[in-house]
């Protein structure tokens, strides 16, 4: 079993198993659940589990924190459950609580942008190295290489509402085909002409009703509006048509309501809103550019935490649609910088070697564009370098806003997308590269000077291994005997589970563990019971002893019995039994053995009631090194 399928499959069991989840989408470092009910899911059991980083509660979503490797565990759950096949008929109603404006908002945008984000880094890196080509002299804009360049770096942003079309189709359930085709007929050369000879002076009209034409391409808001209305009366017409004609008829009645309507009323809107809000947030910028800058670039992690920050994201992809350029989110990339000197700085400064490891990681991930790992795994749970994070990202971004520096493409910020800052001339790059140096180092060096509560180091190879181990104590009295040695090859062969036998000297089988009997056998030869730690124990009183169908055996308890360390369960004859011809050598078994990553006997020779008999170490081997 891999590592990212023994998380996937811990993960799920957590929140509450599939029954319990309504969707699933992730983004760079989460998974984001809508559950049913989040009082099945536990959280703390969660946060302790090895490869999760944190979970956090935010938009009406449970979000559980695992870092890069997120498309593989989600994948991993794709194949054990139907959670991300039914994700796409998930809606906001789906996070099992009724929320505010503002965690439905959030929910909306993270699941519409989220599919879209590893794509559109690529596609705005790309157009920033094109940029770069470009101003540098080294290809000219007229060049077919170029061209072909180009077209693949801007095709994504040309056509974003054809792509928004799928994702918010698949957020509100409507058919993702009329949905593509709405958006298609936004962009269509026909309506495109439209808005040039409206600018000309044509009265575009429909049915005698005013048409104000726009340009739809790289917009967002129209068509978010349009195919969530239409994903409503998608469910309506589908409810009321008959089977018969409703796979025709209702894309029908969609495609002529909802064309005509973006055009008229959702399009206008939607770019006015867009536009509006842009104006705003250029407006700031350019009223104090410096105070604009340490304020974007101090808040951005904050917003980042409570997911707010996807209510950004169409404002500065509508910058460049309409202005070509956005000067607010280069100030986000000093949040970036300076939350990874932070890391750096807790690398330098702390002496446990764990933790030193685990800052130097993330600061790699960090300088990349992904720093949730860093911020929930070192910096936040250490206050100060958090602080002292912000602190040097409200500096930086300062200086970024001073400078002037524009985004000419989408991405992630991060070292690889610094090219989609690279415009004209170069205006504002070298401020930028000044504000993320210094908001690195003013984080890194604050972090060093003020220091923090260093965690102790511990011995990892005792401390960690007992926290993480279970104790079986023996059910019986008796002598202990190697599991290969028992006659009987289903338990000697390790099939059913690692563990020992005992050849019992006193007739009778105590709990050997606090837990709950999960099976009482009618015929009383064997227990299967549940720790509290969840180790599931078989103790099966003898080889063959079945045949008996209870003969000889007096049973103390019945199956869902809570059970503690010592309590009676079974007693038998062993005299009776032997003189039938059976052994009554009793393997004690740990069916679940999968779980653990070593079972070790604590006794040899004989063994008393309620002695320690096996440890179950759950600790993970890679991290014992």
């Amino acid at each position: 079993m891999s590592k990212n399928e023994k998380l996937a499959k811990e993960i799920l069991q957590l929140v509450g198993s599939e029954e319990n989840v309504n969707s699933l989408v992730h983004c760079a470092t989460r998974l984001r659940f809508g559950l049913k009910d989040k009082s099945k899911a536990n959280k703390a059991k969660l946060e302790k589990t090895d490869g999760v980083i944190t979970v956090k509660e935010s938009g009406g979503q449970f979000q559980v924190v695992v870092g890069n490797n997120v498309p593989e565990v989600f994948a991993e759950i794709g194949k054990i459950s139907n959670i991300t096949k039914d994700s796409k008929n998930a809606s906001v109603k789906d996070c099992g609580e009724k929320g505010n404006i503002l965690g439905k908002a959030v929910d909306i945008v993270s699941s519409i942008f989220a599919p879209l984000l590893g794509v559109m880094a690529g596609a705005g890196i790309l157009k920033g190295l094109l940029l770069i080509a470009v101003n540098l002299g080294w290809i000219v804009n007229t060049d077919p290489t170029y061209t072909i360049l180009y077209a693949a770096a801007d095709a994504l942003f040309y056509f974003l509402p054809v792509l928004l079309a799928v994702t918010t189709a698949r957020k509100f359930g409507g058919n993702i085909f009329v949905a593509l085709t709405i958006a298609g007929a936004l962009l269509y050369p026909s309506i495109v002409t439209l808005k040039t000879q409206a600018a000309e002076g044509l009265d575009v009209n429909f049915l005698g009703i005013p048409v104000v034409m726009m340009s739809y391409s790289s917009t967002v808001i129209p068509i978010i509006l349009s195919i969530f209305v239409m994903s409503k009366l998608d469910k309506f017409f589908n409810a009321k048509l008959h089977d018969s004609i409703k796979n025709f008829l209702t894309p029908l009645i969609l495609l002529v309501i909802m064309v005509p309507l973006t055009l008229i009323v959702f399009g206008p809107i939607g770019v006015s809103a867009g536009n509006a809000v842009a104006t705003v947030m250029v407006a700031a910028f350019e009223f104090n550019s410096i105070l604009a800058g340490a304020i974007m670039g101090a808040s951005w992690q904050l917003l980042v935490m409570f997911g707010i920050h996807w209510g950004l994201v169409p404002v500065f992809i509508n910058n460049i649609a309409v202005y070509g350029r956005d000067g607010v989110k280069p100030a986000v990339t000093a949040s970036v910088f300076a939350q990874t000197g932070a890391m750096v700085g807790v690398m330098l400064k702390t002496k446990n070697k764990k933790l030193k490891t685990l800052a130097g990681s993330a600061a790699i991930t960090g300088l990349f564009g992904i720093t949730e790992p860093g911020i929930y795994g070192v910096t936040l749970p250490l206050k100060k370098p958090f602080i002292a994070g912000i602190i040097g990202a409200a500096i930086g971004g300062g200086i970024i806003g001073y400078a002037g520096t524009n985004a000419f493409a989408s991405g992630a910020p991060g070292l690889l997308t610094l090219p989609i800052y690279y415009g004209p001339g170069g205006e504002g790059f070298t401020g930028l590269i000044i504000g993320i140096v210094v908001a690195f180092l003013v984080s890194a060096g604050l972090t060093y000077v003020l220091g923090f509560e260093d965690p102790v180091e511990e011995d990892i190879t005792e401390t960690e291994k007992a926290a993480a181990s279970e104790q079986i104590v023996s059910p019986l009295a008796g002598k202990v005997v190697e599991l290969k040695n028992v006659s009987d090859p289903v338990f000697s062969s390790d099939a059913m589970g690692k563990g020992i036998a005992i050849e019992p000297t006193v007739g009778r089988v105590v709990s050997p563990v606090n837990g709950t009997v999960a099976v009482a056998y009618k015929t009383k030869h064997a227990i299967g019971l549940i720790s509290d730690q969840g180790a599931e124990i078989l103790i099966h009183i003898g080889l063959d002893t079945v045949q008996l169908e209870g003969k000889y055996f007096t049973s103390h308890i019945k199956q869902g019995d809570k059970v503690s360390i010592g309590d009676l369960l079974v007693e038998f004859d062993i005299e009776k039994i032997k003189a039938e011809g059976y052994e009554v050598t009793t393997p004690v078994i740990i069916t679940n053995t999968s779980k653990y990553s070593d079972i070790t006997t604590s006794k040899k020779g004989t063994v008393a009631e309620k002695e320690p008999l096996l440890i179950l170490d759950v600790h993970s081997t890679e991290n014992i090194a």
